[in-house]
């Protein structure tokens, strides 16, 4: 038995977009540890396009904006399997069709869809698949290293994450009358994904971050993976409602002399 002890058991990974996803490489990484992935993506266009890389695997349509498809994700995947054993959301959108804009500026129906699709449909998802879980289930989202660096290009997701982050900590508590479920979140600093590159002027910025690590190498997403699994196994049963920062040592490391200079 390996030390996570993840074989056989079955998840739900949620917001595969294409191989550089975090989800993604969550999903990968349980079924090297032996375990069964269910998978929800966005679309049947998103689907048909990850039709190579999710060849042979279960995978299922839920736009988490639509609320009955949430619901009928719950009843397709209790056809195939009868308990959960974890949950991955690894969803998150901001509308940058407009362009960069002050956050002041921040339109309302942008703000509002973001909190929705990011940390809403946590919300929904562990409440649809409540009856599900195992009782000693974990739930893991992804968040963001610090939700308090006013970086103006990431603008008005910070805030949805920070949403997220306290939304964790509420859905552990309210699941803890009924269960032992666990929420967590793994919370990486800068990463090289293709949701990254969609934000305004990402690559100056991922850049910056790698140098203010202390070993001046970027975070990679296997390393955000690897903690995403010990959070989802039974190793992690003491960690509840918290978050897991990722960041190489970049937030103590402000005032390297190198960056100074």
């Amino acid at each position: 038995m390996s030390f996570l002890n993840l074989e056989n058991k079955n998840f739900l990974v949620t917001g595969v977009a294409n191989k550089k996803s975090v989800a993604w490489y969550i999903a990968k990484t349980l079924e090297e540890e032996g375990a069964n992935v269910i998978y929800s993506v966005r679309s049947e266009d998103r689907k048909k396009s990850l039709e190579k890389l999710l060849r042979d695997k279960t995978v299922f349509v839920c736009d988490v904006e639509k609320e009955e498809q949430v619901e009928h994700l719950k009843v397709q995947v209790a056809r195939h399997c009868k308990v959960l054993q974890g949950l991955v959301h690894s969803i998150a959108f901001a509308n940058y069709s407009e362009g960069l804009k002050p956050f002041h500026e921040t339109p309302k129906k942008d703000f509002l869809q973001s909190i929705d699709i990011s940390c809403f449909s946590l919300i929904h998802l562990a409440n649809v698949f409540k009856d599900l879980f195992d009782q000693k289930a974990s739930v893991v989202t992804v968040s963001i290293s610090n939700t308090r660096m006013a970086a103006e290009n990431y603008g008005y997701m910070a805030p949805a994450k920070a949403a997220l982050d306290s939304a964790l900590c509420f859905l552990a508590k309210s699941f803890s009358t009924f269960s032992r479920i666990r929420f967590n979140s793994v919370n990486p600093g800068l990463l090289k994904t293709s949701a990254s590159a969609g934000i305004p002027g990402y690559i100056d910025s991922y850049l910056h971050a790698e140098k203010a690590t202390l070993r001046k190498k970027a975070l990679s997403t296997q390393e955000v993976a690897n903690a995403a699994l010990f959070l989802l196994s039974e190793r992690a049963s003491g960690i509840n409602a918290q978050g897991l920062v990722l960041d190489a040592g970049m937030s103590i490391n402000y005032f390297d002399e190198n960056l100074i200079k």
